[in-house]
């Protein structure tokens, strides 16, 4: 038996920032240009390593921008409204074939409870679920990779992973985990039959 450990954002469900700001500012281009000069992407990150985003908007100095992106907990659902049935499929037939099924996700511990009210699949699909906003560490730094190790009794020998995100996929590898730049369901599929796994 495998171990499977699946990232979750952009693997199960479609994550899209612009949508949360989208009825709020009119257009994409406006709400690009929002997640631009906020700096969105770097202040998510910390959200997802801990940090409140109400504390984040303080340091915005505009005070529409820091009142709204202050409110992204609040209107976080809008993010993540597509399931990736295919890969929810996929994850199915693993549980049927007897590999544990697990997770580490980069998540802000805040928007985290959403996301399992959202898609409440989210929260009964893993035996070990690692939240990044929770313990204070995002992948692909190793502790987050032991962590998992350590709470679902397993060596990295043990891991196969997935994630689309190329860094986390080479920081497991570092690890001593297998692991799989996940792009689409059907190119995890075959990555799945070809180790074996499916």
């Amino acid at each position: 038996m495998s171990c499977i450990v699946f990232d979750i954002g952009n693997v199960l469900v479609r994550w899209e920032p612009v949508e949360a700001f989208l009825p709020e500012l009119g257009s994409r281009e406006a709400a690009l240009a929002f997640l631009s000069r906020t700096d969105f992407s770097a202040r998510n990150l910390r959200g997802d390593q801990g940090e409140q985003f109400a504390d984040m908007a303080t340091e915005i100095a505009d005070p529409a921008d820091a009142a709204l992106f202050a409110r992204y907990p609040e209107i976080y659902a809008r993010t993540i409204q597509e399931p990736i049935e295919g890969t929810f499929s996929l994850m199915d037939r693993l549980r049927a074939k007897g590999h544990a099924i697990h997770a580490i996700t980069n998540w802000s511990a805040e928007t985290w409870p959403i996301g399992v009210a959202t898609h409440p699949r989210l929260g009964t699909s893993f035996g070990v679920t690692v939240v990044s906003g929770e313990e204070g560490v995002i992948k692909p730094d190793p502790a987050i990779f032991a962590l998992l190790c350590e709470r679902a009794a397993v060596g990295p020998e043990d891991c196969f992973f997935i994630d689309d995100s190329l860094a986390n996929v080479a920081g497991a590898r570092a690890c001593g985990w297998r692991a799989h730049h996940f792009t689409t369901p059907d190119a995890l599929e075959a990555a799945l039959i070809e180790e074996g796994l499916l």
